[in-house]
């Protein structure tokens, strides 16, 4: 596939990602508290499917790792809110089941196996910890995020969440740097300044 092809989908699952944030964003802002609207789960969910993809062309384990571990939290999270069953059956189905068959389909075919995972040339090995350890804390924020809404059996998102998102988005954003990833770059560059508002807001929500 051409390297323009696949920065497209780079870019396209980052613009998605970025547009769910500013609507979360700009919704919160104007009720002075965080919503959480089914669009933003919805986006999430297309975006990671988008970004998963990207990482798989890239050869970039730290970029699938990520979305591999968010990916079923969005759909949890449209299940607390009452929008995953009003999808089509197949779809759902093709959804659930879309990380492992891409993972399968590449071990079969050979088109990438554990040694080239972890042994990219194209990244130096404490490169690929940087990106990885970045990943992990980026989507703890998400399973901090999924906890916390199953005790309450209601998708929403918590202080906890804004702040591994800052500290998860700036590590990624350094990762970025150094593998010169213009997809990384903006889509965290952006996020970083959206993470921040939305500490704000909730600090002020929370003294209100």
């Amino acid at each position: 596939m051409s390297s323009w092809l696949v920065y497209a989908i780079g870019f396209l699952a980052q613009l998605l990602f970025s547009g769910r944030m500013f609507l979360q964003w700009v919704l919160s802002e104007k009720s002075k508290k965080i919503i959480t609207p089914v669009l933003f789960w919805q986006l999430s969910l297309l975006a990671s499917f988008l970004l998963f993809l990207y990482g798989y062309l890239r050869d970039d384990f730290a970029i699938m790792l990520g979305q591999a571990l968010t990916y079923f939290i969005y759909i949890r999270n449209l299940q607390l809110q009452g929008e995953w069953l009003k999808m089509p059956k197949f779809l759902r189905i093709f959804l659930w089941i879309f990380p492992v068959l891409i993972v399968i389909y590449g071990f079969n075919n050979n088109v990438y196996n554990v040694q080239k995972l972890f042994h990219n040339e194209d990244i130096p090995f404490w490169l690929l910890i940087l990106g990885s350890f970045a990943q992990l804390i980026f989507t703890l924020r998400f399973v901090y995020q999924w906890v916390y809404s199953e005790r309450r059996k209601i998708s929403s998102l918590p202080m906890g969440f804004w702040l591994l998102s800052l500290l998860g988005s700036g590590l990624i954003l350094v990762y970025g740097i150094f593998r010169r990833d213009p997809v990384l770059l903006v889509g965290h560059g952006i996020g970083v300044i959206m993470y921040t508002r939305n500490l704000y807001i909730q600090k002020n929500e929370i003294k209100g």
